[in-house]
């Protein structure tokens, strides 16, 4: 059965910036050092993440003499999910994962994810420490099976300078969004040579239009999308093919489209970019203009997703309260994550960590992250749901559909509306 539960599993909903880049490696499973017991940690994080990970990792070992942790780079976070997969039913799984949120409910539904709740109490920690925005897919059937890790959501990136140049503000809404990125349209004959907006090829932009315009990826009885009825799935289509066709919009290639907006932004071939959070720290050492960040535009109201992921223990874990004791100290000890989201740039998860003086030292250096720290009092994810990966794939085809071949909007909403309810009600 469990096979079954974890096998329909699909890719994850890509957060730029934080996935690993590097290859994947095989499952580490060292013995225990003598007198020690060894906590296994899978996790999705290469390249200066990684080396941030290996980091903490190292300052746990130091300081605890009796557990030693084992990090290993399992590759993506669709990698690592594909391992947790294998690894499950053939008792080889670790003890401490890294998990993409919007995984979340799909193994905890499979009941292999440890209920933290009564370790929260032993350690006299509770939910309210943590910043509520990121806490969206942390408990299922009232259970407590994640905390928040590496997190981040989606936020406006904006060339300043290209703004001033033409006396035009940082929009705070789509009817700004749209005039200021038709503006700062440049052609040459047919050809555009500058483009006022880019966002990558992704769920998650998308996501957060439909809930600014009113509406839930999910209904509330979870057995259709909230976004088809009341128009709000062709409304917000509809105004992103309207800047596509005037110039406004540059949509990028699906393969590497992460790479590709953000070396546009940087090269100052488009004035403004939807793009994680994760990006600030890569694009403020790369940029020669005034480089700002803001919140995502509103249409009704400001919302967004979050994305990134969750940390979890695996029920199978023979060495519970030493895993336990990785992800306290992680979660809450200031020589545990604190430093890893200040050199990473992911979201800071407690309040403590929010309200230390490194972070608003940090913050007054770089207001760029703080103005992504202030948007999740918006944050909202209304696409949780255990076939979440496998309606992401049907969305997908409709955004490819709509943002690529040209189809109709409403045809091709209504195609995915058939294929998102027949998978909610299997």
């Amino acid at each position: 059965m469990m096979v079954g539960l974890l096998s329909g599993c699909g890719q994850s909903e890509p957060s730029p910036g934080t996935s690993a880049s590097a290859a994947p490696q095989a499952a580490s499973l060292e013995p225990a050092k003598s007198g020690k017991a060894t906590v296994q940690f899978w996790h999705s994080l290469g390249g200066k993440n990684g080396e941030y990970m290996d980091a903490l990792i190292k300052r746990f070992n130091d300081s605890h003499p009796n557990i030693e942790v084992v990090g290993t780079f399992q590759g993506s976070y669709d990698e690592t999910v594909t391992k947790l997969q294998q690894s499950i039913p053939s008792n080889t799984a670790p003890d401490v994962a890294m998990l993409e949120r919007a995984y979340i409910e799909l193994f905890a539904d499979a009941d292999v994810l440890e209920d933290l709740t009564p370790m929260m109490k032993s350690s006299n920690l509770s939910k309210d420490e943590f910043v509520a925005g990121l806490m969206g897919h942390s408990t299922f059937n009232n259970k407590l099976v994640a905390l928040p890790l590496n997190r981040s959501t989606p936020i406006l990136h904006v060339n300043k300078s290209m703004l001033d140049a033409k006396g035009l503000a940082v929009p705070k809404t789509w009817d700004e969004l749209k005039k200021v990125s038709n503006a700062l349209v440049v052609k040459e004959g047919n050809e555009v040579k500058q483009f006022g907006l880019t966002m990558p090829y992704d769920t998650w932009y998308p996501i957060a239009m439909i809930t600014q315009a009113g509406g839930t990826f999910f209904s509330n009885d979870m057995k259709t999308i909230g976004f088809y009825d009341n128009g709000v799935g062709q409304k917000v289509f509809g105004y992103l093919k309207d800047l596509q066709g005037s110039g406004a919009l540059f949509y990028p290639p699906a393969k590497d489209s992460g790479n590709i907006v953000n070396q546009m932004f940087t090269s100052g071939k488009v004035a403004m970019m939807y793009q994680s959070t994760g990006s600030i720290g890569g694009l403020t050492s790369a940029v020669k203009f005034d480089y700002v960040t803001a919140f995502l535009p509103m249409d009704k109201a400001y919302a967004n997703p979050t994305g990134g992921a969750n940390v979890s223990m695996l029920s199978s874990s023979k060495n519970k309260d030493a895993a336990w004791e990785f992800i306290r100290w992680m979660e809450t000890d200031p020589q545990g994550a604190l430093p890893f989201i200040l050199q990473s740039g992911y979201l800071p998860f407690t309040k403590s960590m929010a309200e230390s003086k490194e972070l608003k030292d940090l913050w007054a250096k770089e207001p760029n992250r703080k103005v992504a720290f202030d948007q999740l009092q918006y944050a909202v994810d209304t696409n949780k749901s255990v076939v979440w990966p496998e309606v992401m794939k049907e969305f997908n085809s409709f955004i490819e559909a709509t943002m690529y071949d040209g189809k109709d909007i409403q045809s091709s909403l209504d195609t995915f509306k058939k294929q998102a309810e027949r998978i909610l009600t299997k």
